[in-house]
């Protein structure tokens, strides 16, 4: 540890440390790029085909933008541009809410739907190819365990 001019002592990462964080950061880009040029092929990025997942997740296909936003872990102003790009290609709609003047509903619409059945099976045999097979039973389980845990720090 060494001293920190403005505050308390700097923590340096061990090489240990360095190389698992560098390693983390290899795949998450990886895994990332990957799943998103499968997407592209039908004309989606990962953002588009999380917002059209997580609408499908409610049977009528409606959130308020602020739900929306908070299952995402995105703040509303990046989901408000999003939903914008995506509303000009007619894969959701906005919609009042009444009971906030301020906020909306996004509301997949047919198309919507429609673009995230054709796209569903391959992202799905996407995230096989490029997370899920490449482990064993015990690995996925230990890094889920993982992901929840970094996951759920407050």
């Amino acid at each position: 540890m060494s001293t920190n001019e403005s505050g308390p002592p700097v923590r340096w990462l061990s090489p240990d440390e360095e190389r698992a964080w560098r390693a983390y950061l290899r795949m998450v880009t990886a895994v990332q790029v990957r799943t998103a040029q499968d997407l592209a092929a039908h004309g989606l990025s990962e953002p588009d085909y999380e917002v059209l997942s997580t609408l499908s997740e409610r049977a009528d296909g409606t959130s308020t933008l602020r739900e929306q936003a908070a299952k995402m872990g995105w703040s509303r102003s990046r989901l408000s541009r999003h939903a914008t790009r995506m509303e000009g290609r007619g894969l959701i709609r906005r919609a009042p809410d009444p009971a906030d003047g301020r906020g909306c509903f996004l509301v997949l619409t047919a198309t919507g739907w429609d673009a995230l059945h054709r796209s569903a099976p391959t992202h799905v045999a996407s995230v096989r190819r490029h997370f899920v097979d490449r482990l064993n039973p015990g690995e996925l389980a230990a890094l889920g365990r993982i992901a929840e845990k970094i996951a759920d720090e407050p």
